[in-house]
């Protein structure tokens, strides 16, 4: 295998991981939602979008794809901006 087809399986796999992070912001705001019979959002969901948000902003980079890069760095910054609301209240 070549470095071009290893690079280019990582940055598949940093992608894949992005939509994992992505997936589970739901899955654990679901789980916290039945638990409490009501909608709320647990302090997981914003880390794991950053998490998620990053990795695949990353990705869009990568493929130079500025649609992309835009949609994830408004993304990333809306979901930073909730976690110092969230951190700030609590002072």
């Amino acid at each position: 295998m070549n470095q071009g087809t290893v690079s280019h399986i990582l940055w598949i796999g940093l992608g894949l991981s992005g939509q994992a992070f992505f997936f589970l912001r739901f899955f654990f705001q679901w789980i916290a939602s039945e638990k409490k019979k009501e909608s709320i959002i647990p302090l997981s969901f914003w880390y794991f979008s950053i998490a998620g948000g990053l990795l695949l902003l990353s990705y869009a980079i990568y493929r130079r794809d500025p649609v992309f890069i835009l949609g994830q760095a408004g993304g990333v910054f809306i979901y930073a901006r909730n976690l110092y609301f969230i951190h700030y209240k609590k002072k």
